[in-house]
């Protein structure tokens, strides 16, 4: 294997991944062979890890020992892991696996790259090695989150918020682009938080706009906004904008007051019945996606009918759910986790089942329309791609058959000819 080639196992979510192109574009930069979630040996394996939940910790903890055998094996010359559970478990992981060769936590970019005896380039620090599709990729805009929701550790991971300044994340943006990308994915722990720290009026608006500047980048999309508190003069900006597409990614996380309050959340479900309504109203065409919560404790039967009655009524075009699980540290642990996983399960799967049925609906009211597409890749015969209100990864995709030339990263006008529960299908207009 040569001396200066590394591979970068990133787990969990895309402001993970965001982390893990900065420490690939470092490395090459410095002259490293890097190598993305590849099957090949390495001098060096780079794991960025993921501490939210249950799963995602086990699957960080999987993949270290995993790699750990493979260097046993002469596959890797040196692992190295970083990234929130190495934040939050450090000293447990440098005690129960003494054979990892480096063992940092978030925003140590600089130290990872001292262990590799690699100079950090401080002059293009914004610069990123992309491991999405050239057409769209995510823009983290900020860190941390002031808030404190009572199922959440992400704030004694990651700290509190900060963001980063308009003029960088317009470097960034530029840099993307001169590499094809079209899409720009706002993401945060808090988007609509944005630039409470940097003293800006309307700090959110101000960078959009920037980002709107930026030759080259068409769609720009926002996730993790948050319901309380909703910037008036983001609505003006998206009613108005012809890059900033109507889709808007709201966490509601439940309908019951009483539950809202026990997590800490600071909204409520008549506020947030509101704002769906003045989103509606005043952005043209909106796609609405959030994601829920089933089973936190103390949820009742109540609690849950209003959950549903929420999901029926609002008509969400996009939704997730999850069901509960207790993260030590969290003000949530300190609660009787008193709905059994079976009842979560269902409560869940029921929540869903209402989803389907609205998501069937909307895409069938679509056949014979056309609509705007983004080609992502092709598949077998086909391209596929998402709507203006769709995201990568979480939300539904389109299916083009007789895609003539079209290739990924164009953005066509389709007729959708048929309709599934989350898919759509059509040819180009």
């Amino acid at each position: 294997m040569a001396s200066k080639s590394v591979n970068i196992i990133s787990l969990g979510c895309s402001k993970n991944l965001v982390d893990s192109e900065r420490v690939m574009q470092q490395l090459r930069l410095s002259g490293w062979d890097v190598k993305f979630e590849s099957d090949d040996p390495a001098s060096v394996v780079l794991i960025n890890t993921c501490g939210f939940i249950a799963d995602a910790k086990e699957e960080s903890v999987d993949t270290i020992l995993q790699a750990l055998e493979a260097k046993k094996k002469g596959k890797y010359g040196k692992v190295i892991v970083f990234g929130c559970l190495t934040q939050r478990y450090r000293v447990a992981l440098k005690t129960e696996l003494p054979e990892v060769d480096g063992i940092f936590g978030v925003d140590e970019l600089p130290d990872i790259l001292a262990r590799l005896s690699t100079p950090y380039d401080h002059k293009n620090h914004f610069q990123r090695y992309q491991t999405t599709p050239s057409h769209y990729a995510y823009l983290k805009i900020s860190e941390g989150c002031n808030r404190r929701c009572a199922f959440c550790i992400i704030p004694s991971i990651r700290g509190n918020l900060t963001s980063q300044p308009v003029e960088t994340l317009v470097k960034e943006a530029e840099f993307l682009s001169s590499n094809g990308v079209k899409e720009l994915i706002l993401i945060a722990q808090d988007l609509t938080a944005y630039g409470k720290d940097l003293r800006l009026h309307d700090p959110l608006v101000h960078l959009i706009k920037a980002l709107e500047r930026v030759e080259g980048i068409e769609w720009i999309r926002l996730h993790y906004a948050y319901p309380a508190r909703f910037p008036d003069g983001l609505i003006r900006l998206m009613a108005e904008s012809e890059k900033v597409l109507p889709y808007l990614d709201i966490p509601f996380q439940h309908a019951s007051d009483p539950i809202l309050r026990k997590m800490q959340r600071g909204h409520t479900a008549t506020g947030d019945k509101k704002l769906i309504g003045k989103l509606r109203s005043q952005i043209p065409g909106l796609a609405l996606r959030t994601t829920l919560i089933t089973g936190f404790p103390g949820e009742t039967p109540k609690d849950f009918l209003l959950l549903k009655e929420f999901v029926e009524e609002m008509r969400f075009e996009r939704l997730g759910i999850f069901t509960y699980s207790e993260e030590e540290g969290t003000p949530a642990a300190g609660m009787q986790d008193d709905v059994p996983e079976e009842v979560k399960a269902a409560r869940a799967a029921e929540i869903m089942a209402i989803q389907e049925t609205i998501s069937l609906e909307n895409n069938t009211g679509l056949i014979g329309k056309e609509i705007t597409v983004i080609i992502d890749r092709e598949e077998q015969e086909m391209m596929a791609g998402r709507t203006q209100h769709d995201s990568p990864e979480v939300d539904q995709e389109v299916y083009i058959s007789d895609p003539g030339s079209c290739k990924p990263g164009d953005i066509i006008q389709l007729k959708v000819t048929d309709a599934g529960n989350f898919e759509l299908y059509g040819c180009p207009a």
